[in-house]
């Protein structure tokens, strides 16, 4: 059941035109499922809630997305923080549609200035009602054409963030996030970070279906036994034991590549926030050379061991532009 999980800044109307509600934390999702060649294929709307309020909402959900839809009511800061978030999380496809919220009329042309400027040069830009059957549909189009990429993540190690999780009567402990990397499948031996702890997958639900198996973006409920609920909180990555996926970071050195508008410059003693894989961590600026920053991070910073994690750096005091920029290198310190 191959899964394309979206990226919607706009309005709870837009999205209830894309797709039915399904479940609401911090972050909306809104499914829209069809039947193509015999195969059930999944269209997954993920909407932030509380932006420009909170940053980490709109950072997890991009942290997930593939493709990206945001509706422009007015221009201002947050749909600018908006516009270089997606940028910096290399949603290079989607669609930026004009609505204004007070009858007000939106240039277009500066539109496309702020898209080419944030790195969404390839987005295409509707003004005016929009054709939801035929978003849908190039959306499907996308999805079957990522088919050997999904593949090539699918072949890779597990990483599997945990946002949630419960004991559920008659099932025992359910540890729920989004398959980042790599698969799961029942009976699977699982090794809980950063307790270094071990489960077994007792089974699996996806978009409320018991699966045998779940593949890179979907968003599973595993259900596991023989592991401690104490080993499980949000931001606890699940992997396979010995594979390697992940490498532990309490100090990194890293190069930043400067966010578009962003004109500040990080210093010692700076607090900032690494976003990737669904994590937040807040680190400490402990030395500056040149391009070379030194973090030491609050939590451990767990960074896929082939680098093909995608970090965001923001600093929550900074304004009116939040995100500093996306690591361009990192290793430990």
């Amino acid at each position: 059941m191959p899964v394309l999980n979206v990226a919607l800044i706009g309005s709870e109307e837009l999205a209830r035109s894309l797709g039915k509600r399904g479940d609401v934390r911090d972050i909306e999702s809104y499914v829209h499922k069809e039947e193509r060649d015999g195969n059930t294929m999944v269209l997954s709307f993920l909407r932030p809630l509380r932006h420009p309020e909170r940053l980490r909402p709109l950072l997890s959900v991009l942290n997930v997305a593939k493709f990206g839809i945001i509706e422009i009511q007015r221009v201002d800061s947050a749909l600018g923080e908006a516009m270089v978030a997606l940028g910096c999380s290399g949603i290079e496809k989607g669609h930026a549609i004009i609505s204004s919220d007070d009858g007000g009329w939106i240039d277009s042309e500066q539109v496309r200035i702020l898209l080419n400027q944030a790195g969404l040069g390839d987005w295409e830009i509707h003004d005016g009602e929009i054709d939801e059957h035929a978003i849908r549909e190039e959306l499907f189009v996308f999805l079957e054409n990522s088919a050997s990429e999904r593949e090539k993540l699918d072949d890779s190690p597990l990483v599997l963030p945990v946002d949630q999780h419960f004991n559920v009567k008659g099932v025992g402990l359910v540890a729920i996030g989004y398959v980042q990397a790599g698969s799961v499948s029942k009976h699977d031996e699982v090794e809980v970070l950063p307790d270094g702890e071990f489960g077994v997958a007792r089974s699996l639900q996806v978009m409320d279906d018991d699966v045998d198996h779940a593949f890179a973006g979907d968003r599973v409920g595993l259900a596991l036994r023989n592991l401690r609920e104490q080993s499980l909180h949000r931001g606890c990555m699940i992997t396979k034991r010995a594979s390697g996926a992940l490498s532990r970071h309490d100090k990194s050195e890293v190069i930043i590549l400067n966010a578009p508008f962003q004109k500040r410059q990080i210093s010692v003693g700076d607090v900032v926030h690494a976003a990737v894989d669904l994590q937040f961590v807040v680190g400490r600026v402990h030395s500056t050379e040149g391009d070379l920053i030194t973090i030491i991070w609050d939590a451990p910073l767990w960074i896929r061991s082939d680098n093909s994690s995608n970090v965001v750096i923001a600093q929550l005091d900074a304004e009116p532009m939040r995100l500093m920029g996306t690591v361009s290198h990192i290793e430990h310190a």
